[in-house]
């Protein structure tokens, strides 16, 4: 898949596909929704299938002190896309600039002109333009008058509610990873390089690989069953993971720490993808490290078993 940065300048062979506009934030079922809607018009066109999106994500552009809310990397997002079909990514720049743009020269400047795309797809509550003034009616018209095809997706439902990135985010902040992973056709994971801590996990018999959360979401603190994929490959190590402060060792600094379980060897500086199934317990303070050791013992036993329900033992 080519990742092709702004909407000026592009090579000819770059232009004339048709483009699911979106976020893709999590690429969760309501995006891959809207992805099979523009590949069945890429197909009837006979155009490339292609997608877009904004970089930075609006939501941070406007309110750069937001509370993390990342739900995927952006290599696991490229490599999901690529894995619908995608062929080309649009990665469009949002400045102030395209934010004061009408929903006229958002069409004519960035998918005409620039792009020169051959049809949009979106779902049918997209907003664009200044004051997200534009609907999917006046993109249809806009489009319509430049020779673009459109089509738009209907809300992509999962019980009560449309699939949503907000909806997905609920889910992880309450530590429903089964709902999140129904939600987003994969389960949820967490992807960082693993980083020196102070080792402490080694002198009671559980060493850890310690990763930084950055910008994804924050689930509930606790104890997960997870797998792990190490540098790029799939995750297929089973592990406990425990996500939070450390009340009973530190209590400031936030951590998200792998247990691997039947597993040795060094990880630092190594990058991990972290998949999170069940969420086995809430974070809490134990009095003292042989509490802790016995509890940890307990979690990683925990997980075990939760993830041999899954696909045979771990």
């Amino acid at each position: 898949m080519k990742v092709l940065r702004g909407h000026s300048g592009l090579p000819q062979d770059s232009r004339g596909a048709v483009i699911a506009l979106g976020n893709f934030d999590g690429v969760h079922m309501g995006h891959r929704h809207v992805i099979a809607l523009a590949a069945g018009l890429a197909g009837e066109l006979g155009a490339p299938l292609g997608a877009a999106l904004f970089d930075p994500h609006p939501r941070r552009f406007f309110a750069p002190d937001a509370p993390a809310f990342r739900l995927m990397s952006e290599r696991r997002r490229n490599h999901i896309l690529e894995s619908l079909g995608v062929t080309q990514l649009h990665v469009l720049p949002f400045s102030m600039v395209m934010a004061k743009m009408t929903p006229a020269a958002f069409v004519a400047d960035v998918l005409a002109d620039g792009l020169g795309i051959a049809g949009i797809v979106t779902g049918d509550d997209f907003r664009f333009g200044a004051d997200r003034a534009g609907d999917t009616n006046a993109l249809a018209q806009l489009c319509a008058e430049r020779g673009i095809a459109t089509a738009f997706a209907e809300l992509h439902g999962n019980g009560a509610d449309k699939v949503s990135s907000t909806r997905i985010r609920k889910a992880i902040h309450d530590g429903d990873m089964a709902a999140a992973a129904t939600l987003l056709g994969t389960p949820w994971t967490v992807e960082g390089l693993v980083q020196r801590g102070d080792q402490r996990g080694r002198t009671i018999g559980f060493p850890t690989a310690n990763l930084t959360l950055g910008d994804f979401v924050r689930p509930d603190y606790g104890v997960y069953a997870v797998r792990v994929g190490i540098d790029g490959e799939t995750p297929s190590h089973a592990g406990v993971a425990n996500i939070g402060k450390r009340p009973t060792v530190d209590g400031a600094t936030e951590l998200l720490e792998v247990h691997l379980l039947d597993w040795s060897g060094d990880l630092y500086g190594r990058t991990l993808e972290v998949e999170f199934f069940d969420h086995l317990r809430s974070e809490r303070r134990f009095d003292g490290l042989d509490a802790l050791k016995a509890q940890i013992a307990t979690d990683a036993n925990a997980a075990r078993t939760a993830l041999s329900r899954l696909s045979g033992p771990a």
